[in-house]
């Protein structure tokens, strides 16, 4: 049995352009360190799981809106960067389109490209204004005019995959539990989780994908730990 080539299968590549993967797992992993973080530091502080609980819920809503907002402002303004450099190069081919024609030329000619080619090619491309503007800012700018990511599906899978990610260190207070050591495992099982959920999407191997995950949550939550520990001893909370 013969395989059949990539270029003859439909979507034989990861959607990589729609702007919610990045949002999503850095709004997950976010969510998990912080909280994680946060419960270790006010409890090696010795305050009361109430405490805790309140801490962590605050951290969850407040995080939550934060990334929210800071990913769609940050993904917005980069759409209008690109809006704004497309519409100078739609400029710059209506008033000196023999130019851009040579230059476009004179970029696949470095590629390896043929002179006479590269040029047939470019001024076949420049008759087609629209198309003439998709291709010079792919060549120029390395993005695809038609197909920005949305800021609202940036923003709207940062705020709950934040959402759900800080919320699990903070499970085994909710179910009545009282030992921090349980939450910071129950957090550590959902760094690993979330890696290896990642990996899904990476192609790398799960466990690997995971473990770093968790190595780097639990370097952050023996931080805040020690400062809590520290702060806490010394303040008399």
């Amino acid at each position: 049995m013969t395989d059949t080539p990539a270029a003859l299968r439909e979507a034989h590549h990861a959607d990589v352009s729609g702007g919610w993967l990045r949002p999503a797992v850095f709004g997950a992993m976010d969510g998990l360190v912080t909280n994680i973080a946060l419960i270790a530091g006010v409890g090696g502080g010795g305050v009361s799981p109430h405490n805790i609980v309140l801490t962590g819920a605050a951290g969850l809503v407040a995080g939550a809106i934060s990334m929210g907002l800071g990913e769609y402002t940050s993904v917005r303004s980069a759409n209008e960067q690109v809006a704004a450099e497309v519409a100078k190069e739609r400029r710059e081919l209506e008033r000196h389109p023999e130019a851009e024609a040579r230059e476009l030329a004179d970029a696949w000619v470095a590629r390896g490209l043929p002179r006479d080619l590269a040029t047939q090619v470019a001024e076949a491309v420049r008759r087609d204004p629209e198309e003439a503007l998709r291709v010079h800012v792919r060549e120029e700018l390395g993005v695809d005019p038609d197909d920005q990511p949305s800021p609202w599906a940036a923003a709207i899978s940062s705020f709950l995959c934040f959402s759900v990610g800080a919320l699990i260190p903070l499970l085994p207070y909710l179910f009545g539990a009282t030992a921090l050591w349980l939450a910071l495992a129950v957090g550590g099982l959902g760094l690993f989780g979330a890696g290896a959920v990642v990996a899904r999407f990476t192609k790398r191997p799960w466990w690997t994908s995971g473990l770093r995950q968790l190595l780097l949550g639990a370097a952050a939550a023996a931080a805040t730990y020690l400062i809590g520990s520290l702060i806490g001893v010394s303040g008399g909370l």
